[in-house]
């Protein structure tokens, strides 16, 4: 079990830091089932992540606040609305699949727009 969740572990890690590069796939949530699987196999690589000068602070603004920055917000509904028109403009014809598409990308978005993005009590 230890070797399939370290594996896990990466695997997810690597997910997210593709996700830095590519639009529509996201880092924070690969983060931070990466960060999961190493909590219950490795502390070294736990801390590593966490600690991470550019991966760490989206997963410890989640971690800690439920944080969601105004940036990641913008980038993440961006991405969302984009992939949503290229479905309109470049595969279909009809209505049928964007209505599909934009069923299944609402959740997520509202979501995302629901949470906090500074900490309670933080000033404007």
């Amino acid at each position: 079990m230890r070797l399939f969740l370290l594996s896990v572990g990466w695997a997810f890690s690597g997910l997210g830091l593709i996700g830095v590069f590519v639009p529509g796939l996201p880092t924070t949530p690969f983060l931070l089932v990466a960060l999961w699987a190493f909590s219950k196999t490795s502390k070294k690589f736990h801390d590593w992540l966490y600690n991470h000068p550019q991966l760490g602070p989206p997963i410890c603004a989640w971690n800690l606040r439920g944080v969601i920055s105004i940036k990641a917000k913008i980038l993440a509904i961006t991405t969302i609305l984009s992939s949503l028109f290229i479905v309109i403009l470049f595969v279909t014809d009809d209505w049928v699949l964007p209505l599909i598409v934009g069923a299944f990308f609402l959740p997520p978005a509202l979501f995302i727009l629901t949470r906090p993005s500074r900490p309670s009590g933080a000033r404007h």
